[in-house]
């Protein structure tokens, strides 16, 4: 059976890596060490659930399904449409890409700041600059953008040893006593947090390109790709596991004692700042602007292509300027904002990713499954959108929702996807009985 060198599986393993750990993955984990204090572990193992486990899964099962579309398809081609179009707006213009300027403006700018109300001019001008940019790359992607990606990886690791090395000599504080949302519930609430870092819906985009880079290396046979994608999978949730576990002792040894900040790039500066001062706060900007742009020059020229395909009237250069022009009016709400937002659209996207996923390991036939999925996918959604619209304000659904289980969790989707999913295995154990 045709196999890969380790030289070469490891390097497929650190490409998709790269791919799933942009700057906003650094700041998630240590404000989950922040708030969650002696709870950390516990909250950590929720949080590698949904942002390690469930992406490596994405990966594996859209290489084995060969691509979004045909296993968003199994349920029926107009959800594979609206699905793969809803998971481009929330990595593109809706979320992700303002987050770049946003999480990388809070980086590589506020802690600079000396003049009190000059953060939102401040703001407008580095996000201008941010996207100008971002754009006028990513119009022609060349091997800049491949360079710095090859040298982000590596700085972005270095940079975190350096971090975690610090804490371990110098730590500012024991863990702290856990935030109120992380005292009952710490691995729950670190699941949900996991939602965040939108890894799980960025891999079903992830894995088509993965197996392609495999077949690339010379990996023919079906089985084979396959096989050496799921281990590239795993070596990816390695890594991921190792930074963000490094990356929450970090937020729990700050937290403790400097408090935690409003969001995991303000304790990362506290950590810094603390641990090696000014220079420590200038290594950080640099290393947070440079992560940020190639992530949004990527995002930009992801989204951008896949529009173009959709709409093809519209060029993929309008395309750009759009995204980047919308992109910078959103990230001017503030990385706050923008985090509080995301979180009922997240909440709403990411169940119906994981059902999907999850199914494509457990119903592999999707001509015998056919039902299992629709009914499934159809509960989880309708039962995520409410209580998303639900946890935006709209307080009258209370009364119905609250009866599922596990609402009060935060997971009350759960008992809707078995239901369907029991649902749909009757109707095609029925159906396959009497063809």
């Amino acid at each position: 059976m045709e196999k890969l060198s380790k030289q070469k599986l490891v390097l497929v393993g650190l490409t998709l890596f790269s791919m799933f750990f942009g700057a906003g993955n650094l700041i998630f984990p240590p404000y989950l060490g922040a708030s969650a204090g002696v709870n950390t572990w516990i909250a950590m193992a929720g949080f590698a659930v949904t942002a390690i486990g469930f992406p490596v899964l994405g990966v594996v099962a859209v290489a084995r399904s060969g691509g979004l579309g045909k296993l968003a398809g199994r349920v029926h081609p107009g959800f594979a449409f609206v699905f793969t179009l809803l998971i481009y707006l929330s990595i593109g213009p809706c979320l992700a890409i303002p987050r770049t300027a946003s999480t990388s403006f809070e980086m590589a700018v506020v802690p600079f700041l000396k003049e009190e109300g000059a953060g939102a001019l401040a703001q407008l001008l580095y996000s201008a600059f941010f996207f100008s940019i971002a754009f006028a790359v990513s119009l022609k992607p060349d091997k800049l953008t491949d360079r710095l990606g090859k040298i982000l990886t590596p700085c972005l690791l270095v940079l975190i040893v350096v971090i975690f090395a610090g804490c371990m000599v110098h730590p500012a504080g024991p863990y702290g006593v856990p935030a109120k949302s992380y005292g009952s519930n710490p691995f729950v609430k670190g699941f949900l947090e996991g939602y965040l870092t939108m890894d799980t819906i960025a891999a079903l985009n992830f894995g088509i390109i993965i197996s392609l880079n495999v077949r690339a290396m010379g990996i023919k046979q079906e089985a084979s790709v396959v096989r050496e994608t799921i281990q590239a999978g795993f070596i990816a949730g390695g890594i991921l596991l190792l930074v963000y576990s490094a990356l929450a002792h970090v937020g729990a040894v700050t937290g403790g004692t400097l408090g935690s900040g409003e969001n995991g790039a303000q304790t990362l500066n506290q950590a810094v700042r603390f641990l090696y001062g000014n220079a420590g706060l200038m290594m950080l900007a640099v290393i947070f602007f440079i992560a940020c742009l190639n992530t949004c020059i990527g995002l930009i020229s992801c989204c951008s292509r896949y529009f173009s395909t959709i709409i093809p009237k519209v060029g993929y250069r309008a395309w750009a300027f759009l995204f980047a022009l919308v992109s910078l009016i959103i990230s001017n709400i503030g990385l706050n904002k923008i985090l509080e937002v995301s979180v009922p659209v997240l909440n709403a996207i990411y169940p119906v990713a994981i059902v999907l996923i999850l199914l494509s390991f457990g119903f592999r036939d999707e001509r015998k499954w056919k039902a299992v999925y629709i009914c499934s996918i159809s509960l989880t959604g309708i039962a995520s959108v409410l209580l998303s619209l639900e946890q935006a304000g709209l307080g009258f659904l209370n009364a119905g929702l609250s009866r599922l289980p596990l609402y009060d969790m935060g997971l009350g989707w759960i008992g809707p996807a078995m239901a369907g999913i029991a649902a749909g295995a009757l109707i095609g154990i029925a159906g396959n009985k009497n063809p």
